[in-house]
């Protein structure tokens, strides 16, 4: 027997208005609070995720905050995000090195998908969106192929790049060109401006030098202070000629940190591929080997 004021449906269940209201109410419900978050791209805990499910969030590094960092450039109680009106804000609580949207020292600042967060030395980047999951597993997989600093490529992209572009070289009979560089006395950037100074230098450092490369050019950070970049389709001289318009570049440029010019060179090696050096690897090293010389000639100059 079918309840007061139900239906039967076509297929025998059995329906009724309550139903149906309660089934379009579920769809027209607001976003789930936790539809956002935080991940951490660079920084002690990379790749975790943090869900942002509370009005109110502390990232610090004193014990009570929402979100902990136990990092010394972090203040106790350094921002807050704020959910207002279905945004999530963000705010600076008067902290020693200040918050930064996407390079930008922010007081207040409504976040936006994709941003990325710098608190102190840790880098967020603000995920926002109905997949949430979905979005995650991406940035995940971006992680293992992206430096979470620079954001340019990392190492694992490098090797698997250059395999590549090693085959196709080999195969057309065409040049493929590297060069390898890293900046002079970084370690005394770090020892005398800060750490946080130095992670704006090799920011700044990548930015500026993105600019300076063609759609099939490769520039990844090897690791610390070393970058490669990879030149399809030029042979030693001009990839020479490229190394050094990139030092003049780098020299020339104002690095300014906390309102403080910071001086920074790059030492550059180059090599071309051959028979010798037909693996990632063995190219690396030979342009590695450029590098140890230029350094041995005095630094910022280019072999």
């Amino acid at each position: 027997m079918s309840a007061p004021g139900s239906k039967t449906g076509s297929a025998g269940f059995m329906t009724d208005d309550l139903t149906r209201k309660a089934a379009l109410a579920e769809i027209q419900r607001p976003p789930s609070r936790t539809e956002s978050i935080l991940i951490e791209i660079h920084g002690p805990n990379l790749g975790k995720n943090y869900k942002i499910s509370e009005d109110v969030i502390i990232i610090g590094r004193e014990a009570s905050a929402t979100i902990q960092i136990d990092e010394e450039t972090v203040s106790r109680q350094h921002c807050k995000l704020e959910r207002q009106r279905g945004s999530i804000y963000i705010e600076d609580l008067r902290s020693t090195n200040g918050t930064y949207v996407n390079d930008i020292n922010v007081r207040r600042e409504r976040l936006r998908h994709g941003d990325l967060i710098k608190v102190g030395s840790v880098v967020f980047k603000f995920i926002s969106g109905g997949n949430i999951e979905g979005l995650y597993h991406e940035e995940i997989y971006r992680m293992t192929i992206v430096d979470g600093l620079t954001q340019v490529h990392n190492k694992r992209y490098l090797l698997e790049f250059l395999e590549r572009e090693i085959s196709r070289a080999i195969r057309v009979g065409r040049p493929l060109a590297l060069i390898m560089f890293d900046l002079d006395h970084f370690k005394n950037v770090n020892d005398t401006y800060g750490h946080l100074a130095g992670d704006f230098v090799l920011k700044e450092l990548c930015s500026l030098l993105k600019t300076m490369m063609h759609t099939e050019d490769l520039l990844a950070r090897y690791g610390g202070e070393e970058f490669v970049v990879v030149l399809p389709e030029t042979g030693l001289s001009t990839a020479t000629t490229i190394a050094e318009k990139v030092r003049r570049t780098v020299e020339a440029h104002e690095f300014q940190f906390g309102g403080t010019r910071i001086p920074v060179t790059v030492s550059l090696g180059t090599a071309e591929l051959s028979p010798m050096a037909a693996d990632p690897l063995n190219f690396i090293r030979a342009a590695d080997e450029m590098l140890y010389q230029a350094k041995a000639d005095g630094r910022n100059c280019v072999r």
